[in-house]
C-alpha cells in the first residue's frame, strides 16, 4: 500500500482528501474523497479502481462497520449474504454491520467504484497493513498473508474485519496454538511503517 501522507505517528493515522492508495496484488487504488471526521461521523467515501482480475483478498465481515458501494464504471461482481450479482451501474449496494460480503472485478477493464465506509479509522489501520504487506510481498497471490501473520493481523483487527477462511473456530485454535510463535518470531499485527508514508512507494 501506498500512502501520500506526512508525518502520522503510529495509532493516529490521519487521511487527507486526495490520498492515493495501492495494492499491487490485488489490483485496487484508492483515492480518498472524503476524509473521516467527527463532523461526518468518521465517515470515509474513496473511489476505488479494480484492475481485470482484481478482488478485495477474500469473503469477510465487519463487525461495527456499514460499507457501501456505488459502480461508476465497468463490471463488479458482489456477493453479499447469499445474494450474488453483477451490481448494476450508479445502483447503491448497502452492507451492514455483521454481513458477509465479497466482490470482484467481472470484466475486461478497469472498474470504477465509490466505497463509502463508517467508522473508517481502524478501517484504514488495517488496510494500511494488509496493503502493506502485499507491497512487501508478504502475501499470497489473492493478498492474503501466510498464516501466522494473519493470526497476530486477524487479532489486532479483530474489531474491524474478520475472514471466513480459515473458518472461525479454527483461526482460534491457531491463535492459540501458533500465536506465541508468531510473535516470537517476529510477527506484529500491526507495522508503524505501513502507517506513515513521506510521500508515496517512500517509507518512513
Amino acid at each position: 500500500m501506498y500512502f501520500r501522507l506526512s508525518g502520522i505517528p503510529y495509532g493516529m493515522m490521519k487521511v487527507n482528501i486526495g490520498d492515493e492508495l495501492t495494492n499491487p496484488i490485488t489490483g485496487e487504488r484508492g483515492v480518498v474523497k472524503v476524509a473521516p471526521t467527527d463532523e461526518n461521523g468518521r465517515l470515509l467515501v474513496a473511489d476505488l479502481f479494480v484492475q481485470p482480475g482484481g478482488a478485495v483478498a477474500g469473503a469477510h465481515y465487519h463487525p461495527a462497520i456499514e460499507e457501501a458501494f456505488t459502480v461508476v464504471s465497468g463490471q463488479v461482481g458482489f456477493l453479499v449474504g447469499d445474494k450474488k450479482m453483477i451490481a448494476p451501474l450508479g445502483e447503491r449496494i448497502v452492507v451492514p454491520v455483521g454481513v458477509i460480503h465479497d466482490w470482484w472485478n467481472a470484466g475486461s477493464e478497469e472498474a470504477h467504484v465509490v466505497v463509502e465506509v463508517r467508522p473508517a479509522d481502524r478501517f484504514m489501520e488495517m488496510i494500511a497493513n494488509m496493503f502493506g504487506l502485499a507491497r512487501d510481498g508478504k502475501t499470497n497471490k489473492k493478498g492474503m498473508p501466510n498464516p501466522l501473520q494473519l493470526i497476530v493481523f486477524g487479532q489486532e483487527f479483530q474489531d474491524v474485519v474478520i475472514f471466513t477462511k480459515p473458518p472461525r473456530w479454527v483461526f482460534k485454535t491457531m491463535c492459540i496454538l501458533l500465536g506465541p510463535l508468531a510473535r516470537v518470531m517476529g510477527y506484529r499485527g500491526s507495522y508503524p511503517r505501513y502507517l506513515s508514508r513521506e510521500e508515496e512507494g517512500k517509507q518512513v
